[in-house]
């Protein structure tokens, strides 16, 4: 069985609003609020939950671009020991900056537009001192190959680059220093289906031939589905349900996550009709409902929903949900 690469423990990360130049703020914008979760090696977890949610936060405090407000980042390095990253100092983060590294959702604002792609892909390299200079361009050439890129592009400039062909340039650099772990921040969200299919099969194509292990942030569930091992799902800042992909698809027990997979397309001109429009709006995460966070949009919301706050709990092997009915409802899936 194989062993965590990272495992997230009651992670939080708030972030003060308001409170003025000599007034402390007492409001928080509670983006990630005590998530917990696990990714094996060489496996793809899929993060998915609508916009707001708090997905992309989790991914950017995982390589530290923020800092966690509490809770532990346990990295499992190549020798089998194991660190908090969350605890570490910045200028001790720089080597696992190598092996843990991040696509990120938007790659025309990722990428300098005044360097040519070439120095876009080698800044990892340069970085970490891992080539010498006369090697680097052949190392670059290595890089684009792999992500289906004509080499002879790489002193062009990334306006130059089409979106799909932009992503491939953030995944090469994402591979640049040789990870272990990639955190991918909706990589497929603003391209078209053709494309999205050709930069999904390039990520497992990856993952198999390199040994990768991939946090997969994602909106859409339909797209999560195709690449992941396990899915969790996320609302207002916490994991409402995880499970492997087929077991949550087909057999759901949150109401979230029912309204999920009722909205993937399918070839039937009846599932339209079946579809979960979910009432209301994504609660405020300055100011969430008191209990669980999603009563307030859930048809099944019995009292205690709006007193305490549901654990993740085990509810069958491999099968973790936070919600107070789970046991009492019988949810659709596929």
């Amino acid at each position: 069985m194989a062993q965590n690469c990272l495992e997230i423990k009651n992670l939080k990360m708030y972030f003060p609003v308001g409170g003025g130049l000599f007034r402390r703020s007492k409001k928080f914008i509670k983006a990630v609020d005590d998530v917990s979760f696990d990714i094996k090696e060489n496996k793809v977890l899929g993060l998915v939950g609508e916009s707001g949610c708090g997905k992309t936060t989790v991914g950017r405090t995982i390589v530290r671009i923020y800092n966690p407000s509490s809770g532990s980042i346990e990295y499992t390095k190549a020798d089998g020991s194991k660190v908090d990253i969350a605890k570490l100092q910045h200028k001790k983060m720089h080597p696992y900056h190598k092996e843990i590294r991040m696509v990120f959702q938007d790659p025309f604002g990722s990428l300098n537009p005044r360097i040519p792609v070439k120095e876009v892909i080698a800044e990892p390299i340069v970085i970490h001192k891992m080539l010498a200079r006369s090697e680097i361009e052949n190392r670059v050439a290595e890089l684009m190959q792999d992500v289906g890129l004509d080499p002879d592009y790489m002193n062009r400039y990334p306006h130059e680059f089409s979106g799909g062909q932009r992503h491939r340039i953030g995944i090469a650099r994402a591979l640049a220093s040789n990870p272990r772990l990639i955190v991918a921040d909706e990589p497929v969200s603003a391209l078209d289906v053709s494309v999205q299919a050709q930069v999904l099969n390039l990520l497992e194509t990856l993952r198999d031939e390199k040994g990768l292990t991939f946090l997969f942030v994602a909106h859409d569930i339909s797209v999560v589905e195709h690449i992941s091992d396990d899915i969790a799902v996320m609302y207002v800042g916490r994991i409402v349900e995880q499970a492997e992909t087929e077991e949550l698809l087909y057999h759901p027990l949150h109401p979230y996550t029912e309204a999920l997979v009722s909205a993937i397309p399918v070839i039937n001109s009846d599932k339209s009709k079946n579809r979960i429009r979910l009432e209301g709006d994504v609660p405020n995460p300055v100011d969430a409902p008191p209990g669980c966070v999603f009563h307030p949009r859930c048809r099944y919301a019995g009292p205690e929903c709006s007193v305490s706050v549901p654990e993740l709990r085990e509810a069958g092997p491999g099968h973790q949900v936070a919600c107070h009915n789970y046991d009492k409802i019988t949810l659709r899936g596929i």
